[in-house]
């Protein structure tokens, strides 16, 4: 598990510096990879100019012939060709504008043209392996995916579920955001949660936390020792030996817990996470616990040990979300929140699946499709008791 997770880590870094797929946004080695690749065509225009200039006698050879290769370190083999056809060009111009064809100028464009195939042909190659390893990559954090993230079955007993998960960068696949709904005998349970921190750590975090939850939902009655469990789990991941000493004393997860039992009511255990809306009669309202706790991870900050169990109606009809906090953080360009019970209220859909899709249109016009963080999203419909 931990090498297939160091695979989609690689994937996300590949993908994220813009090999394969462009980036959604522009950040400085973005800036810096399009200045390196301008650099081959300023020589060439730099030559250019110095055959066309009183300081033509300036031998510019061995510079044109080092541009290929220059080239070929930054770019694909249609950028390579590019550049080998401007020092081609420039070597002809200045042998027929000075009239200086000669064996030195004879040897000098064969050895231009023998690198600028030799670097075509060798960018070519590369960029054909480089392609498959992102493939292979891809198909890694895909079933990475599936184990950690997979997607909430469309009913689950008294309710009817969907979820969505939305990536800050571009190609990646999971992060640092969890969540899962299952069927058990007390009722349909639910997790979400966003772990501190990004990268290869976090998703040991998301893991540990995802584990322990899928293992004790079923056979632990207390919602309350559910998380508990979820918590220790944590502790076991932040003090493992591999991990440094920064990763272990600031590793935390907040996490929300939901249990909608046969009863109209949803139970929930908040650990510091944002509080979950539900949607009743066009209205929405807060779900907030009653007594605060701390994130997983954080227990040493409190004394009382014992989570609340805090319990609210949910009616049929009624939609509940469970979201992580990149929701609410979502900004703008006037650096304006993401207006989420107002962007509630105003999606009209009748499947749950319909209703988080309107909604993520929303968030990404709100955001211009530039999100700043991970997005997790679980919407459940409480559905008539006739249909339970």
């Amino acid at each position: 598990m931990r090498s297939l997770l160091r695979s989609f880590l690689l994937s996300r870094a590949d993908l994220s510096s813009g090999a394969g797929l462009p980036s959604r946004r522009v950040g400085h080695g973005w800036v810096l990879l399009r200045l390196e690749q301008c650099v081959p065509f300023a020589v060439v225009l730099i030559g250019l100019g110095i055959e066309l200039s009183p300081a033509h006698f300036l031998y510019t050879g061995p510079l044109l012939t080092a541009m290929p290769p220059l080239a070929a370190l930054t770019m694909g083999p249609l950028g390579t060709l590019s550049a080998a056809a401007g020092a081609l060009a420039v070597t002809l111009t200045s042998a027929t504008l000075h009239d200086s064809w000669g064996l030195q100028v004879y040897s000098n464009f064969l050895g231009l043209l023998v690198v600028s195939v030799a670097c075509v042909t060798i960018s070519h190659i590369m960029g054909t392996r480089r392609q498959r390893e992102l493939d292979q990559i891809r198909r890694v954090s895909e079933a990475a995916q599936e184990v950690l993230l997979r997607p909430v079955s469309p009913r689950l007993g008294p309710v009817r579920a969907a979820s969505i998960y939305l990536a800050a960068e571009a190609g990646a696949q999971i992060g640092g955001d969890l969540y899962e709904a299952v069927q058990t005998r007390y009722g349909v349970r639910m997790i979400v949660g966003d772990v501190r921190g990004k990268g290869l750590p976090a998703v040991h975090a998301a893991a540990a936390v995802l584990g322990a939850f899928r293992e004790t939902v079923h056979y632990e009655h207390d919602l309350a020792e559910v998380i508990n469990h979820c918590a220790a789990a944590l502790r076991r991941e932040c003090c493992a030996a591999d991990h440094d000493e920064v990763y272990r004393t600031e590793c935390f997860v907040t996490a929300l817990v939901a249990q909608v039992p046969v009863e109209s009511v949803v139970q929930l255990v908040n650990r510091g996470h944002p509080a979950p809306l539900v949607l009743h009669k066009g209205r929405v309202r807060s779900l907030g616990p009653t007594a605060p706790m701390p994130p997983l991870g954080l227990e040493d900050l409190i004394t009382r040990p014992v989570a609340t169990i805090d319990s609210y109606p949910f009616s049929p009809g009624d939609r509940l979300l469970l979201h992580t906090d990149g929701v609410l953080e979502a900004r703008n360009s006037s650096d304006d929140f993401f207006p989420l019970p107002e962007a509630m209220e105003a999606v009209r859909a009748r499947s749950p699946q319909e209703f988080l899709e309107q909604l993520h249109q929303r968030l990404i016009n709100h955001t211009h499709d530039r999100l700043a963080d991970d997005v997790a999203m679980i919407l459940i419909d409480r559905l008539p008791a006739a249909t339970d």
